[in-house]
């Protein structure tokens, strides 16, 4: 368990982060840029989550708020060789899986997308959307660390698989609410 005693440390104040393994780097390297997203996810994720209420779907982005905690550990523990992927709280394929599983059980109650739909509605909807697409760009930025240095694979299908699961946990969602907000092409160029 992580005990926090002292917030502040100063030693950022160089513009460098400390990673598990002890080592430095500068706050604006790839892999705090990956890091940093994958916080903010989490934190739209919590407003989601915050305007779901009760809902049913509310414990499962619970658990994965937890999840994108172990992922922001994962990609803040540099890959060195394979014994670290032992002892390294690392992301497994097992936990992507199981976004699919959830993915095609919502799935199942919806009916076919008839046009893209524009993330809006509710404000759950609405916060869900939001989380998704800073999921989309936690993905593009740990696609772009694992250009420039080794990373755990599992930690980008997750992520990849995540942005999936909001789509039709909004779209879920908004099912319940009346319906997605569905993109009309050209609608308003007359207007």
């Amino acid at each position: 368990m992580v005990k926090l005693n002292k917030i502040y440390t100063r030693t950022g104040d160089d513009g460098t982060s400390g990673l598990v393994d002890g080592s430095r780097v500068s706050k604006s390297s790839p892999r705090m840029v990956a890091i940093g997203d994958v916080d903010e996810a989490n934190s739209a994720l919590g407003l989601a989550i915050a305007h779901l209420g009760d809902h049913p779907l509310a414990p499962s982005l619970l658990r994965i708020q937890n999840e994108l905690f172990d992922l922001g550990a994962d990609l803040a523990t540099p890959v060195t060789d394979e014994a670290d992927l032992d002892w390294a709280l690392r992301m497994i394929l097992e936990q992507s899986t199981r976004l699919e599983r959830e993915i095609d059980a919502m799935n199942e109650s919806l009916a076919p997308l008839a046009s893209f739909i524009l993330p809006g509605g509710s404000s759950a909807v609405a916060a869900l959307h939001l989380a998704r697409a800073i999921v989309r760009r936690a993905e593009r930025a740990t696609v772009e660390l694992a250009k420039a240095e080794r990373i755990n694979p599992p930690a980008a299908t997750y992520l990849n698989r995540l942005s999936d699961h909001l789509f039709v946990s909004a779209r879920s969602v908004a099912a319940g609410e009346g319906d997605d907000v569905l993109w009309r092409p050209g609608a308003t160029r007359d207007q």
